[in-house]
């Protein structure tokens, strides 16, 4: 009887002995292994229910991209380690249950006619997400939108495919080569040139809140133009010249570094004791404009964005800073007063009319002219001085393209092409 309750009393020890020799032999250098028979669980070939009841450690983690075949996933390597999400191949095809098709465009009549562009085809996909919204390529139903320098690949509903359609041919259009657009950025001190102007401008609506637009004959245009250079108060800040093709973006800056100490950091091995912590931010405008003619060319659209930063002036904070040399140090940093306006907003006006942009009163965009006169008053009164401000227009026409004269050694105008990384091209 003593022997056949020892024996009882051993069976549970052998199997949990048992149980952990086989858990160490499921184990490899790179941790949990599958056991025998569950494959993959990429590679298409396992039910989902053997996926599902194997342990979460115990499955390999390979790669989304894995091919159907069973050979080609067996060497599938785990990516950042084991995910905690169910994942399965699916079917293999693209849903249409919501008769989604498939399209190829043909985009190479833009492309190769602005092959100065590192991207050019990034221009079509991002009015495409304008009009489309970007929401609708990442919900439901299932869409796609790719494209390189030649194809737009499109996987979509019937009904989307028709405004990608219609995208595309306003920027293949051919006859849309003959035109480009110009801009005239500038700012008037005083607003009062609109009791003039008022009579022969037509407004429109603007969304953003202190901008006015309005629309001119091209005739109207040139005359309040020209009137506004007999102004003292006025000036511009690019070239007339520069010519933006259709479906093309440009950027205009006047951006500049501008450093000033934010605050000191403590050193107490190093005299004074502290280093100062420096700090640099942009004072100026930058500008993008992307235009799009309609297809019948009567009409043109606009994205505007304006980025414009002052700093108004530089309130001095004194810390205290004690070390042992000086137990009474004092240091001063500076913290910004700053004005900033930014306007993005898309517009539609007809071809052959001046579109007029006043942003209101707002920071000069650009370092101002030195007057002797009024610098004196302002440097004996301080109080005085204050920042300049100005009203800021943008003038918009479209019209024939044409070779602008240069001058050689001498650039035509401050504008870049943009770099953009399209994070935030809305």
């Amino acid at each position: 009887m003593r022997q056949l309750s020892l024996c009882r009393s051993l069976v549970p020890i052998a199997c949990l002995l048992f149980a952990a020799v086989a858990l160490v032999e499921a184990q490899d250098v790179n941790g949990w292994r599958p056991t025998s028979g569950v494959s993959d669980r990429y590679n298409g070939n396992t039910a989902d229910a053997a996926v599902a009841t194997t342990p979460v450690s115990s499955r390999n983690t390979g790669s989304y991209g894995a091919t159907d075949s069973g050979a080609g996933d067996a060497g599938l390597a785990p990516v950042g380690g084991p995910s905690r999400a169910r994942v399965t191949k699916g079917s293999g095809t693209l849903p249409n249950d919501q008769g989604q098709v498939w399209r190829e465009y043909d985009i190479r009549p833009y492309t190769l006619r602005v092959g100065d562009s590192a991207r050019p085809e990034q221009a079509i996909v991002d009015w495409i997400l304008r009009e489309t919204g970007y929401e609708a390529w990442h919900s439901d139903p299932v869409g796609l939108l790719s494209a390189n320098r030649e194809t737009l690949r499109v996987y979509h509903t019937p009904e989307m495919q028709a405004v990608v359609a219609d995208i595309v041919d306003r920027f293949v259009n051919s006859q849309a080569e003959a035109y480009a657009f110009t801009m005239r950025v500038a700012t008037v001190r005083n607003p009062n040139w609109r009791a003039k102007a008022l009579p022969n401008m037509t407004p429109i609506s603007v969304q953003t809140p202190g901008i006015q637009g309005w629309l001119l004959a091209k005739e109207d245009a040139r005359l309040l133009i020209s009137d506004l250079h007999r102004r003292t108060d006025y000036r511009e800040y690019n070239s007339s010249q520069q010519l933006v093709g259709n479906g093309q973006s440009i950027v205009i800056s006047t951006m500049r570094p501008r450093s000033y100490i934010k605050g000191a950091i403590p050193t107490q091995n190093a005299w004074p004791g502290y280093q100062p912590e420096m700090g640099t931010l942009e004072e100026g405008f930058a500008l993008e404009f992307s235009p799009l003619m309609s297809l019948d060319m009567a009409s043109s659209d606009a994205i505007v964005k304006l980025r414009l930063n002052q700093v108004e002036k530089m309130l001095q904070v004194k810390l205290d800073l004690p070390t042992v040399v000086a137990p009474n140090q004092r240091v001063q940093v500076d913290v910004p007063q700053m004005t900033m306006a930014n306007v993005h907003e898309r517009f539609r006006w007809p071809t052959d009319k001046v579109l007029l942009l006043s942003m209101g009163v707002v920071a000069v965009p650009g370092p101002t002219k030195e007057n002797p006169i009024t610098d004196a008053v302002n440097g004996a009164l301080p109080m005085l001085k204050d920042p300049p401000r100005a009203d800021a227009l943008l003038f918009v026409e479209c019209r024939p393209q044409s070779a602008p004269a240069t001058v050689p050694g001498i650039p035509t105008s401050t504008a870049s092409r943009p770099q953009q990384s399209f994070h935030g091209r809305y």
